[in-house]
């Protein structure tokens, strides 16, 4: 043990309080972290009971410096707590190397701390009972994701068992586990000092030399919404597959957050179909007078496996001319709930919807509603020209209080019907971290009541801030049974992808309820597999069924859908033959086509649908700059989900491919999409 450690030690026994001072001590610790949790919630009411936070008392057991960063997270708190903090912090460090032990269950008692530090404040039953059955540390860490990360001296970040934590760990022989967060040696300073660093103010990290102790996070509550890959299907049996087409583009805009903050993401943050569609590309449009899109196909060598084909169907969307566009009434519905007050959540919402005001025009109209304690509008529909009145409105909110989703999407819903006017779009664009209590517990219920005012005409669209609660999965079922889109917004860059450069493909809809339906050729194809859209599949009856929900088409938008096709005889076909089935027979028919496309969809507002049908060639399309890129990160999002179907094929290739088709690449997305799969090859260390 260094000198500097064994001073530490020293100081340390010297500062051991008494058992009563210690519970005493952590009693009030407790009460101070009600007073102001309620604080940072945004309530003004009683403080949230301390029995109702598990994970705060899990805290307590098996980490007590985690405690300890979360009551001095605020710069507002009393100097009664710095007291408190000060000797709690001295009572977690065990007598031998410096070691953090599990706190035992601290008896209910009624004494003052100190002189002058306020009335007397007793522990619970309740709260012995949920410290003395919190989990350990072990336990918090395995469910908590994305992984706790190091934060060295240099500024790297990684994640929590990669090679950056385990070689730190290792070169620090009495280092110690706070909170989930690898801490290296103790500083060569006396405990008050140190403990004093450790508690700084609004939570940032205490700096030790070349050592980062960082403050713990949240625990993380996300949930996406994801299925298993689709399987290789045999054509024989199942020759027809049908999905409903999907725009969205949260799960790309979640991936590059993983990414950029040093971890991978979690596979079923990744959909494919939407981390493809997230990119512009410059597929034939319809000409005047034609349906609303045009359907592109292509078929071409697959890059990762010389035995299959791709089948890649691009649909373009027309774009009409802005004088054709009818008016937009959009309502803001706005979480303002406590949980939104971090910087890349409301405060980065106000900035987007202030870029989005500049693309409206004046016969728009805009109306606010926020939810946190209690729903609210915040602005009456008002027209786009006002701008400085909106700007005003968007300004004044701040983040406090619990949800009351269901009650804000309510009144939002409401305030649109009231806008509504014939041959005008009306539009509820929520705006939430995800931790969005809609209030209706059922599923179900929750599709039935977004489904009927979808009748009333009104579109639903979802734009997620934040990471750590994000409740994806509420999303895109919000979302997608709200005839709307969900994107994800973690930058001021995403912002004006989605809200400007982008707001006529988003908010004015050409094609309601678009679905694919592609009939495979057992003749010419063994098997097949789409790419994605799991969360999308649709049944073979659904397909002319005019009542079944599906995806909508954006002016100007395009979309993308790739099926792996395995031609008859190749030696890349995945299931053996059967014994006594007739699939062991030879085909007999001798049509060279590879299927057949249909795609239904129906204008605005209409109740019928439409049909439009093409047959699939050998040798149809072209396999351009856009068609090769749509390529390379369908393989991107296929090795961020485990690679199952690419054999050897890696990162490696995936750049190679993206970077030999960037084309112009105005904006800069595929130069970043680039740069994100050399980021997830270092982090995945293929």
């Amino acid at each position: 043990m260094s000198d500097e450690l064994k001073h530490l030690k020293d100081a340390m026994q010297a500062a051991t309080p008494e058992p009563s001072k210690k519970d005493a001590d952590l009693a009030l610790a407790m009460k101070n972290f009600d007073d102001f949790h309620d604080a940072r919630q945004g309530s003004a009411n009683a403080a949230r009971p301390t029995s109702d936070r598990p994970g705060f008392l899990a805290g307590l057991k098996s980490g007590g410096i985690k405690m300890l960063h979360t009551l001095t997270s605020r710069g507002a708190l009393a100097a009664t707590t710095s007291i408190v903090a000060v000797g709690i912090g001295l009572f977690f460090y065990t007598q031998q190397d410096n070691t953090i032990f599990k706190l035992p269950a601290p008896k209910p008692v009624a004494q003052p701390v100190a002189q002058g530090a306020g009335p007397a404040v007793t522990a619970t039953d309740d709260e012995v009972a949920a410290i003395s059955e919190a989990p350990s540390v072990a336990e918090r860490t395995e469910r908590t994701a994305p992984a706790p990360r190091v934060r060295q001296s240099s500024g790297a970040t990684a994640p929590a068992g990669q090679n950056a934590a385990t070689e730190m760990a290792a070169d620090k022989a009495d280092a110690g586990q706070l909170g989930g967060v690898i801490a290296a040696e103790a500083p060569s300073a006396p405990a008050p000092q140190m403990l004093k660093s450790i508690a700084s103010p609004q939570g940032k990290a205490g700096t030790y030399g070349e050592v980062i102790i960082a403050p713990p996070s949240a625990p993380n509550t996300e949930a996406f919404a994801n299925a298993d890959a689709n399987p290789v299907k045999i054509t024989r049996d199942e020759p027809v597959s049908t999905f409903s087409i999907d725009v969205d583009t949260a799960s790309y805009a979640i991936v590059r957050s993983s990414l950029m903050n040093g971890y991978l993401p979690d596979p079923d943050s990744v959909r494919i179909e939407e981390m493809i569609n997230y990119f512009p590309y410059d597929y034939p449009a319809p000409k005047a007078g034609e349906a609303p899109f045009k359907p592109t196909v292509t078929v071409l060598q697959t890059p990762w496996n010389s035995g299959t084909q791709l089948v890649h169907i691009a649909i373009q969307g027309e774009m009409p001319a802005l004088d054709e566009r009818p008016p937009l009434n959009l309502v803001f519905l706005i979480d303002t709930s406590g949980s939104m007050e971090d910087p890349n959540k409301l405060p980065l919402l106000k900035q987007s919807f202030r870029l989005m005001l500049s693309q409206l025009r004046p016969e728009d109209k805009v109306a606010i509603v926020t939810y946190a304690g209690s729903a609210g509008e915040v602005l009456k529909p008002t027209a786009a020209s006002e701008r400085s009145k909106i700007l005003s409105a968007l300004e004044r909110l701040d983040a406090g209080g619990s949800t009351a989703g269901q009650a804000g999407l309510q009144q939002a819903y409401a305030v649109a019907d009231g806008m509504k006017k014939d041959g005008e779009i009306s539009r509820v664009i929520l705006a939430t971290d995800g931790d969005f209590n809609v209030g209706i517990s059922d599923p179900e219920a929750l599709k039935t009541y977004i489904e009927q005012k979808r009748e009333s005409g009104t579109y639903l669209s979802v734009l997620g801030f934040g990471r750590g609660n994000l409740d994806d999965a509420t999303m895109q079922a919000l979302a997608q049974n709200g005839n709307g889109t969900a994107a994800y917004i973690d930058t001021l860059s995403e912002a004006q992808k989605v809200l400007v450069d982008q707001l006529t493909g988003a908010l004015f809809p050409i094609a309601d309820d678009v679905k694919i339906q592609v009939e495979f050729n057992p003749a010419q194809i063994a098997e097949y597999r789409l790419i994605g859209y799991e969360t999308r599949a649709l049944k073979r009856e659904d397909f002319n069924n005019d009542t079944v929900d599906a995806g909508e088409i954006g002016a100007g938008t395009s979309v993308t859908a790739i099926y792996e096709i395995t031609p008859v005889g190749s030696a890349a076909v995945l299931n053996d033959s059967l014994r006594y089935q007739a699939d062991s027979a030879p085909a007999t028919d001798d049509s060279t086509e590879l299927g057949y496309l249909k795609l239904r969809w129906k204008e605005p507002g209409a109740h019928k649908s439409q049909l439009m049908a093409t047959p699939i060639l050998p040798d149809m399309g072209e396999a351009n700059d856009d068609v090769r890129f749509s390529t390379a990160i369908a393989g991107f999002g296929q090795l961020l989900r485990g690679g199952k179907y690419l054999q050897d094929w890696g990162y490696t290739d995936a750049i190679t491919l993206a970077n030999g088709a960037r084309g112009q690449d105005p904006y800069g997305y595929r130069t970043e999409a680039v740069q994100l799969m050399r980021l997830a090859q270092s982090l995945s260390g293929r």
